[in-house]
């Protein structure tokens, strides 16, 4: 067996993206009986090119892109996502969700939380959440990292009651964005995409019934890493292709290893891959330079959320059976 290296996540990209196009146009004429696909485009690099994979499948003139920004998003991602619009052809149609946010109570809920665990935070302060803990193998820990309007930080420990207010009240942003992708999806007779890649979607990195609900996920067996690669593949914008990974959720600026992952997407794409294929925690320690015990902790953690976000990938449980219904007719 050859040593772990990031070559084992080298793809043939022109391969795969044909045979992903032609698996969409299979999926959106023949299994969903829709005319077309709907995205929703944040300017990320897993949306802009799920998106270029609709298009390639489809064409731009069957597929409707929404752009859906709130008051916490960045301006650079909304502007990525209009070169990206633009660059492939489609119709678009920016949406400012904050007002809606607003209404059902999502900051409201959301600042509560955050001043019971820091009081003075107020109008004009910035924050993000922050996880440690998976790469020593330690029970995630949750802190509260705020920036006062004269850039002072602070820093507190975040309890489970706050952590999960907050968490539920900016999960309305998903659900909200959600919704609307399925207006014009109905509006259109489309399908709606989800874009989630594979490190997302086997880590449960998504908001069940937000941007986890979905009628067709093109992505989400590709690793981040090739993603990336599939994007440029495909020609798509080098201001999309060479954008970070954010959560793109909270006012400051927010890696999504800071959040989520134990560690920054590369190398979690080759963690999850040697887990995947059951290479030892040494070797993978050698591949990223890490302790055998960290390495360890890393597939801990990778097992801990899935075995904790089961949940999210699960139907709705039916008590009783519905034999008459054969959902994979």
């Amino acid at each position: 067996m050859s040593a772990l290296t990031f070559d084992v996540l080298e793809l043939d990209y022109a391969q795969e993206a044909e045979r992903i196009a032609a698996r969409l146009r299979e999926v959106t004429a023949r299994t969903l009986h829709r005319r077309g696909l709907v995205v929703a485009i944040s300017g990320g690099i897993d949306s802009s090119c799920s998106i270029a994979l609709a298009v390639r499948a489809l064409g731009p003139e069957r597929v409707f892109a929404l752009i859906l920004p709130e008051r916490d998003s960045s301006d650079d991602s909304a502007v990525r996502a209009g070169i990206l619009a633009e660059h492939l052809g489609v119709r678009v149609e920016t949406i400012d969700i904050a007002p809606a946010l607003a209404a059902i109570g999502c900051y409201a809920a959301r600042d509560e939380a955050v001043r019971r665990a820091l009081p003075e935070y107020a109008e004009g302060w910035r924050f993000k959440i922050v996880i440690d803990g998976g790469i020593e193998g330690r029970i995630n820990q949750f802190r509260l990292v705020a920036e006062a309007p004269d850039a002072t930080p602070h820093e507190r420990a975040l309890g489970l009651a706050d952590y999960l207010q907050i968490v539920a009240a900016t999960n309305f942003k998903q659900r909200v964005r959600k919704t609307l992708e399925y207006y014009h999806a109905d509006r259109l007779n489309y399908a709606v995409v989800g874009t989630p890649n594979r490190l997302e979607y086997d880590q449960g990195f998504f908001v069940k019934n937000g941007d986890g609900a979905a009628d067709v996920k093109p992505i989400a067996h590709l690793y981040k890493s090739q993603v990336y690669g599939m994007a440029r593949h495909l020609g798509l914008p080098e201001r999309v292709c060479a954008a970070v990974p954010t959560t793109d959720t909270y006012s400051l600026a927010q890696g999504q290893d800071e959040f989520y992952f134990a560690l920054p997407y590369r190398a979690m794409d080759l963690a999850l891959w040697a887990l995947n294929h059951e290479r030892p925690a040494s070797e993978l320690a050698a591949a990223l330079d890490l302790d055998i015990e960290q390495a360890e902790a890393v597939y801990a953690d990778i097992r801990n959320k899935r075995r904790t976000t089961r949940y999210l990938h699960r139907p709705p449980v039916l008590v009783g059976e519905v034999g008459e219904l054969d959902l994979h007719a």
